[in-house]
């Protein structure tokens, strides 16, 4: 399955307007450490390796360049695949080959996500607990099977933003936000690698 979403900043109003008549589907509260070289060698291809309360997933991108209206990822939650694709060695403890390849965390963060499904769409309502700063973001999503429906995908979104009165903007998500405040070389490095626009 192929995720497209679009991130958004949302007031209390929005947050009201989005999930009326919206089905709540649950609460849940994890824990994301990602991970990189110290080259920043999978981020500067704006490819994303996370542990999510100790299950490894990658995120490969479908789309080119900043000017996007929304993220397309390919999700790899398959350690085998992660370890292809990192060019792992095929067996051992994933964590310890990681080491030993130079990857290390870079950023860790609790995430507590409402989820809800309104007509075709999945709503996440996130609050990010960064230690030291939080982070309120809010994601409409739809999965696809294959590349060819990404922009209807796009698309769909973007009609139900807009019947939702949201604000279509540039919205930075929660790791760009973090390393903006955080790790600014690594947001910079990004910013010159055209992985992230600078707002």
């Amino acid at each position: 399955m192929i995720e497209v979403e679009k991130k958004f900043i949302l007031n209390e109003h929005n947050k009201e307007q989005l999930t009326k008549n919206a089905r709540f589907l649950n609460e849940r509260v994890f824990a994301d450490t990602y991970y990189d070289t110290e080259n920043f060698s999978l981020t500067l291809n704006d490819k994303w390796l996370r542990s999510r309360d100790g299950r490894f997933e990658l995120k490969l991108p479908l789309h080119n360049g900043v000017d996007r209206l929304a993220d397309q990822y390919d999700e790899l939650e398959d350690e085998q695949k992660i370890r292809e694709t990192l060019d792992l060695p095929s067996s051992g403890n994933f964590a310890d080959d990681l080491a030993k390849a130079g990857y290390v965390s870079f950023c860790t963060c609790k995430t507590t996500r409402r989820k809800y499904k309104k007509e075709l769409f999945i709503i996440d309502l996130d609050l990010v607990d960064f230690q030291d700063f939080t982070y309120n973001i809010g994601e409409i999503e739809l999965m696809v099977n294959d590349i060819s429906e990404m922009e209807s995908a796009i698309a769909k979104i973007m009609t139900f933003a807009k019947e939702q009165n949201l604000t279509i903007a540039s919205v930075r998500g929660k790791i760009i936000e973090y390393l903006k405040r955080v790790k600014l070389n690594h947001y910079q490095a990004l910013v010159r690698a055209g992985v992230v626009k600078d707002f």
